[in-house]
Order: C-alpha cells, then sequence, then structure tokens
C-alpha cells in the first residue's frame, strides 16, 4: 500500500499538533486564565488583567472647570514639556464622590529634578519620599514621580528604595511606570488617574467598582503593605471615617494584631498624622475607630491608660466633648488649633500627675508647672507637640485655675489675657462634659457682655474674699521727757 497519503496527512497536521502541544504547556505551567474561587476572593491584586480600565470623558462627570486652575497650569506644561502627567488620588476620588478636593496632586514620569527644572516656583522636599511642591500663591500643586515597588529589578543596589528587615520603607524613590505606580498606592479608590490628553480617567484597581459600593480596600496583600509603612493603618481609620466607607474584611482583619508597629513610627511624623485624623471634621467618629483597632495607645500612651482606669469615663467625655465641638468649627469654617486638642486629650493625665506632685509637698502653682513639663516630655516620645502650640497647651491649662480667681481687678485682667477665649471654650467644655464647677462658666459668659457698672456688681456681689488689710499701727512719738 502507498503510504504517501499517509505520509502527506500527517505533515499537514504537524503544525497543528505543534500549536497544541503549546498551548498546553503553557496551560500547565504558566499563569492560568482564570484562578480558583479561593484565590480570586477580595484580597487577591485588583489589578485589571488586560490594563487600566479607561472611562473616556463622556461618560464621567469629571470637569476641568471644578479642578484647579494652577493644578491643570502644572498638567499643561508637564505635557508641553514632553512628560506624562495626571491629576491622582483623592482629588479625583472626591469629585467623583461630589466634594471639594483638599488639595490636588500631580504623578508624572518626569523625575523630580526635571519637574524642578519646569517650575522656577517650585522647590525640592524629601528624603525618604522626594517630592516637588509648586507654589502658586497661597496654594501649593504637590507632584510626585510615578513609583515602582521596592522589588523591581532596577533596584537591586538599593539606592533609591530600602526595607527595614521587618518590611518597614526606609527609602522609597524607585522610580517606575504609571501601572506600577497606580500598584505600589494604598487603596483602590486613590488609584483614579485624571489624563489631561483626552480628559479620561483611568482606573488601574477597579477603584470605580469600590467608590460605587463605598467600600475601603487596601492595593495587594493587607499585612504586608502595613508592614512596609504602619502609618497605612492610620490612613485606613481616616479614610473609612471621613468618606464613610466600610472597610473590607482583608483590609480591616490584621489592624489590631499590627497596631503595636506605629511604636516605631517617629513621634514628628505621628503628629502629622494626629492633625489630619482629628482636625479634617470627623474627629469623634475617628476617636472610637481608633480606640477600637487598639491605635490610639500608640498616639496617646497616657491618655490611653488613664481612659483605662476607674476614672477613664470623665476623661473620656472631656475628650468626645472637645472632638465634638471641633469637627462643629471644622464644618462652620472656623479655625481650629492642635493645642486645644492636646489641652483636652492630656488634661486628666497632667491632673493626676500635679496631684501626686502636690501631695510631694510641692507648691500649687511650681506643681503645675512641672506636671505641665511632666506631660509634655513624655508626650512628644509618642506623638511630639512642637513648642508653639505646647505653650498654648500650658497656657489653656494655667488659666482654668486662674478663671475661678475673680476678685478685685482680676476679672478685667482676665479678660485681656491673649489666651483668654481658648481658655474659656475650654472651661465650658468641661462643664458639658459633666464637671462640677459652681456655674463658673455662665459667670463667665454673663462677665464679657456686661457693662462695667454691671461688672463691678458682679464682682462685688462675689465678696472680697480676702481678709480684710490690717492697717498699720500708728507710731507714737516718744514722750519727751522735758
Amino acid at each position: 500500500m502507498d503510504s504517501s497519503p499517509l505520509l502527506g496527512i500527517c505533515l499537514a497536521l504537524l503544525p497543528w499538533l505543534v500549536i497544541g502541544f503549546l498551548l498546553f504547556i503553557n496551560l500547565t505551567n504558566g499563569k492560568p486564565a482564570s484562578r480558583p474561587e479561593s484565590e480570586t476572593g477580595s484580597d487577591s491584586n485588583p489589578m485589571p488583567e488586560h490594563g487600566p480600565r479607561i472611562i473616556a470623558r463622556d461618560h464621567h462627570q469629571l470637569s476641568r472647570r471644578q479642578m484647579s486652575d494652577n493644578a491643570l497650569k502644572v498638567l499643561y506644561r508637564l505635557k508641553d514639556g514632553g512628560y506624562e502627567g495626571y491629576l491622582v488620588g483623592g482629588c479625583v476620588r472626591d469629585l467623583l464622590l461630589g466634594e471639594k478636593p483638599k488639595d490636588f496632586d500631580v504623578a508624572t514620569e518626569a523625575h523630580p529634578e526635571e519637574v524642578h527644572d519646569l517650575f522656577r516656583n517650585s522647590r525640592l522636599i524629601g528624603r525618604r519620599f522626594k517630592l516637588v511642591h509648586v507654589r502658586f500663591g497661597r496654594e501649593i500643586i504637590e507632584v510626585a514621580t510615578f513609583r515602582a515597588s521596592h522589588q523591581a529589578v532596577h533596584n537591586n543596589d538599593e539606592q533609591h528604595g530600602k526595607q527595614s528587615d521587618s518590611g518597614l520603607i526606609l527609602r522609597d524613590n524607585v522610580y517606575g511606570t504609571v501601572e506600577e505606580d497606580a500598584l505600589r498606592r494604598d487603596f483602590t479608590v486613590n488609584a483614579l488617574y485624571y489624563s489631561i490628553k483626552d480628559f479620561s480617567i483611568h482606573d488601574y484597581a477597579n477603584g470605580l467598582q469600590d467608590l460605587d459600593n463605598r467600600t475601603l480596600r487596601m492595593i495587594g496583600d493587607p499585612e504586608e503593605r502595613y508592614r512596609e509603612d504602619p502609618v497605612r493603618m492610620l490612613r485606613a481609620i481616616r479614610f473609612a471615617a471621613k468618606l464613610e466607607f466600610v472597610m473590607a474584611p482583608e483590609t480591616e482583619e490584621p489592624i489590631k494584631r499590627l497596631a503595636y508597629l506605629l511604636n516605631d513610627i517617629p513621634a514628628a511624623r505621628l503628629f502629622e498624622e494626629v492633625l489630619k485624623l482629628f482636625l479634617s471634621g470627623q474627629g469623634e467618629t475617628t476617636f472610637a475607630m481608633l480606640r477600637h483597632f487598639r491605635l490610639f495607645e500608640s498616639l496617646f500612651p497616657l491618655t490611653h491608660r488613664f481612659l483605662e482606669s476607674e476614672q477613664g469615663q470623665a476623661a473620656e467625655r472631656l475628650i468626645v466633648q472637645a472632638l465634638r465641638n471641633t469637627d462643629a468649627r471644622v464644618k462652620r469654617g472656623q479655625s481650629v488649633t492642635p493645642a486645644f486638642l492636646y489641652a483636652a486629650m492630656l488634661w486628666h493625665p497632667m491632673q493626676q500627675i500635679l496631684e501626686r506632685l502636690k501631695s510631694q509637698g510641692v507648691p500649687p502653682i511650681p506643681a503645675l508647672h512641672q506636671a505641665a513639663q511632666e506631660i509634655h516630655q513624655r508626650q512628644s516620645q509618642a506623638s511630639s507637640i512642637p513648642r508653639r502650640f505646647s505653650g498654648t497647651m500650658r497656657d489653656i491649662w494655667e488659666l482654668q485655675y486662674r478663671l475661678p480667681r475673680r476678685n478685685g481687678n482680676r476679672a478685667n485682667q482676665l479678660l485681656e489675657h491673649p489666651r483668654f477665649r481658648a481658655a474659656y471654650d475650654f472651661l465650658l467644655m468641661r462643664e458639658a462634659s459633666g464637671e462640677q464647677l459652681d456655674g463658673l462658666g455662665q459667670w463667665w459668659t454673663e462677665f464679657q457682655s456686661a457693662r462695667n457698672e454691671q461688672r463691678e456688681q458682679m464682682v462685688g456681689d462675689l465678696g472680697s474674699g480676702q481678709a480684710r488689710k490690717r492697717r498699720r499701727p500708728r507710731r507714737r512719738k516718744p514722750k519727751s521727757n522735758v
């Protein structure tokens, strides 16, 4: 039998057999097209397999009219300079939620030195995380270079990025692509990029879906990301409170276990985080969440110990009242000061030290000064207090002991004190928290609005409160013997 027809058929099928063999190898040894349900849960890498989801201008509500003119100037200057640039992070997120962004950040492929060369009104800042601040009057546009993971192949010598043995980021200047930059951001809703080229939104981590579901989800493995930078745990609390989002279970779970990692963060950096946590309008909710997740102890260890004591309820009422007042002022657009917040947080621990010193025989005023100094030193080891705020905090405390002393001309003199208003507000807050002060707050409220004659009457009604001055006896002239 002639085998040539059979040979021809085999030769014709050979390419298809090779292709089938290669596909089989790819499916068994390569990355599978889909993963089992156990591997595709919400804690998997949210990066879309085929690049970002791009939402064209006609399919989203963002408009350049909503954006900072200065941020747009930065983007256009980068574009004219031949660099890729985007609005990124919180500003895009807040605009999509219908909120007014607090600031506008830009991400670009240009290195910090290149950005600095483009803008004469800019300055380089940071070592651990190098940035460029472009100043337009009072507005600052922060420009960051796309960053890559610390495991990037171009960081073999750890010249630009470095981690400690525990995973803590020590240096973070490994530059990369926009895709790499998106995946090293913290939460999916912060990995949204607005392009100035075609006014589209680039979603690299399914952030739009989480935005619609009001879910806060960490990009990558949450525990690993928290170990890289423990401050991300504070950011998770802050964003959940601010946005009124629910944390994804895998994002929430490690926080209590890893709360102790905050003890390795510099006190100066934690001070900045305290301001963001408590002075953004959601302080009361944030305080409750910090305590629930065991993060508060690292920020205010003295206060935490007092809250856990038998007298803790009084301190908690005062802190909650202070945070309510602060939240209300923020919502009304009024100014707030960290000194007032720290004065409330540390008032009861300070009084505890004060009573100890007085029991040791230290006079009241020196005891107060020593207690304030000890509180400042010990608190500064956790979240530091700059001197410009610690001085005001001490004045508020000292005036709490002077406000009850209103006799003579003291009341009028106290009204002239530069910290009187802050101390008066603190006094009212103490009363609102349940502290019994014999109507002192009401007296000062009426005294401020009274006329001079009424003020004299109010002070007179208090009584002198002082012993009458003893008249100096007149010296008698010696009798003359003449």
